[in-house]
């Protein structure tokens, strides 16, 4: 598995600011909505594509598109969906699929709910939106679903990342043939007794929507 943290002053002011608990929750959606989109450049770097021929103004000259099939975004709910605007501006032919995710707090295994994902990926490329990887569990899983439909390369977004969750997604996919990378704005010091990332910027999906 590969890990890039993005070492970027834009991704690292909007970071701070996002970490702030005086942000409000339209601002902090407006900043991860950016702060995501400077991640899917770092975290499409090597999406496939297709040679082509198009004709300017001038002359004709060769260049790329997309190649097909088409990328594959998975927010996973609730807090993926503040993602995914900020990754579909940069891969707005991408098509979308869901997957509702929930952490047990007592236990920390991760639970499927909800599924909107083609049964067969085989060939696809995807990028999983999952903004805060603490224990690792629920990424894991994310991912391992999509490997068994057949994707073929699987990249994380992430806001932050902490050291534990890392070492379990290495651990979980050291023999996996498939590529799976983890691109995230920071890993943080550690995890609390709750599970929670320290320093944080504390509930993603909490900040983004309110406690409901």
């Amino acid at each position: 598995m590969e890990t890039l943290a993005v070492d970027h002053p834009l991704v690292a002011h909007k970071l701070t600011v996002l970490r702030d608990v005086d942000t409000d929750s339209p601002t902090f959606r407006r900043l991860a909505d950016e702060l995501v989109t400077l991640l899917a450049y770092e975290a499409t770097r090597d999406v496939r594509v297709a040679e082509t021929t198009v004709r300017t103004p001038l002359v004709e000259t060769g260049g790329v598109q997309l190649a097909s099939p088409k990328p594959l975004v998975v927010p996973i709910l609730r807090a993926g969906l503040g993602m995914l605007d900020g990754m579909t501006r940069l891969l707005p032919t991408a098509e979308v699929g869901f997957l509702g995710m929930i952490r047990d707090e007592g236990s920390l295994q991760a639970q499927t709910y909800a599924t909107r994902l083609p049964e067969d990926l085989s060939g696809r490329q995807c990028y999983v939106l999952d903004p805060m990887l603490a224990t690792g569990g629920t990424l894991a899983a994310a991912i391992r679903l999509l490997l068994d439909r057949g994707a073929t390369d699987v990249t994380a977004l992430c806001l932050l990342a902490a050291p534990e969750g890392l070492r379990y997604m290495e651990e979980a996919f050291a023999d996996t043939g498939t590529p799976v990378r983890v691109v995230t704005a920071a890993i943080d010091a550690r995890l609390n007794e709750q599970g929670f990332i320290l320093p944080g910027l504390g509930d993603a999906g909490d900040r983004l929507y309110g406690v409901v």
